[in-house]
């Protein structure tokens, strides 16, 4: 019961890593708010979530993140941990790159990720903490990741010098770094055939040591760990969770 009476804010927590990660966090005592674009699956996470709260709120539009901060401040009065999750894929080499396809995935995995940092700040105190959710993409190449890994990285550097301006407030601002993992993230590349898609899992997961795919519950327990206590003397970390793949290369 790590979080008992803890006011958890999770981005991007209706599926995947975030849905998992919310459970996680209900399972300790705390007090769960998710948001996510899709109304039907955000529902169908409250409803597994007991005494949890969900808002329909896409990242990358700034007025909704506002107010997603003025919900929780109404219901809750402050942010204990902030948990930052929400993100999309988006593979294209190079010559077929759009500045539409790059706007859509840095508006949400970059400049929504940074604004809803900045906004929910106001809620936060001493001893808050953050986790982001970054991507071994930010770490090394892979071909047809430029967009998505670009975002990844811009992300992680905003993050470790966000720990560094916040460290002196007493807020632990942490990024956990998934590789690949089995959630419908995966199957969310705009222009990828199923078959194209099952082609990427595959090739993954030749080259993983471990030789399979990741669980979303396996990333919720760093992503806990990086939240709690547990790790109050940690900032600025980058805790990879990725089956050795960056690793042991």
């Amino acid at each position: 019961m790590r979080f008992e009476n803890n006011a958890v804010l999770v981005f991007g927590g209706n599926s995947g890593i975030g849905l998992a990660s919310a459970k996680a966090f209900a399972d300790e005592g705390a007090r769960v708010t998710i948001t996510g674009r899709n109304s039907q699956t955000l529902d169908e996470a409250v409803a597994e979530i007991p005494g949890s709260h969900g808002i329909a709120a896409d990242i990358a539009d700034l007025e909704a993140t506002d107010r997603v901060i003025a919900d929780v401040e109404a219901r809750e009065g402050r942010v204990d941990v902030l948990f930052i999750n929400a993100g999309v894929g988006g593979f294209a080499p190079l010559r077929q790159i759009t500045p539409e396809d790059w706007d859509h995935v840095h508006s949400i995995n970059l400049r929504g990720c940074v604004f809803a940092l900045q906004k929910a700040l106001r809620l936060m105190g001493s001893g808050g903490s953050v986790v982001v959710t970054g991507s071994i993409g930010a770490h090394g190449a892979l071909e047809g990741n430029g967009t998505y890994s670009a975002a990844k990285s811009g992300l992680y550097m905003a993050m470790k010098t966000f720990a560094k301006e916040l460290v002196g407030e007493g807020i632990r601002v942490n990024v956990v770094s998934p590789g690949p993992i089995e959630t419908p993230l995966i199957n969310r590349n705009p222009g990828m055939s199923d078959e194209a898609v099952e082609g990427l899992r595959q090739m993954m997961i030749q080259k993983i040591p471990m030789h399979r795919m990741g669980e979303p519950e396996e990333v919720a327990k760093a992503v806990l760990f990086l939240a709690s206590d547990d790790a109050k003397f940690i900032t600025g970390a980058n805790l990879f969770v990725d089956g050795g793949l960056l690793e042991l290369r």
